[in-house]
């Protein structure tokens, strides 16, 4: 009878594995807001560095646009820059999501583990010059930022936007 379930006991231990082994990662869904408003917040001192005297506010349809494509990159692995799964662009989700402005950007990031800290992001954005610019961009007044974390991959993303 021990044996028995001693057995069993062990049955489910390698079933729990195997599954653990073939599902992905499950996301973390952790609280990010003060991270995402502090990245907002260094967007702000990005501009004003570059000579900008605009205030940079959070744009509740940007922060969706730029949701849709974090939990697009979180789960697909084959994912990294503004193209989505579904071949949207970041013009594409952010109209998609109800906002109408003129100009628009976005900027990515991925870090292979389960967090990011802000000095890592801000290195990799300002180090790449094409987001760089973005960054420094006055006329984007309005921004969306949304981030996740699964355990093996965080996913940043901010969407600006220059409203009509």
């Amino acid at each position: 009878m021990v044996t028995r379930i001693r057995r069993r006991a062990a049955l489910l231990a390698v079933s729990a594995l195997a599954i653990a082994v073939i599902l992905p990662a499950p996301i973390a869904r952790a609280d990010n807001r003060r991270f995402n408003n502090a990245v907002v917040a260094n967007i702000y001192q990005a501009q004003h560095q570059a000579g900008c005297r605009n205030n940079v506010a959070m744009n509740p349809a940007l922060q969706r646009a730029a949701q849709r494509h974090t939990l697009d990159m979180l789960t697909d692995k084959a994912l990294d820059g503004d193209i989505g799964s579904d071949n949207s662009t970041p013009r594409d989700r952010a109209v998609g999501a109800g906002f109408h402005g003129g100009k628009i950007a976005e900027t990515v990031a991925i870090n292979p583990a389960l967090a990011i800290s802000g000095t890592e992001l801000l290195t990799m954005w300002f180090d790449n010059p094409a987001y760089r610019a973005i960054m420094q961009d006055c006329d984007y007044s309005q921004v969306g930022v949304w981030s996740e974390n699964s355990l093996d991959r965080t996913v940043v993303v901010a969407v600006y936007g220059r409203p009509a």
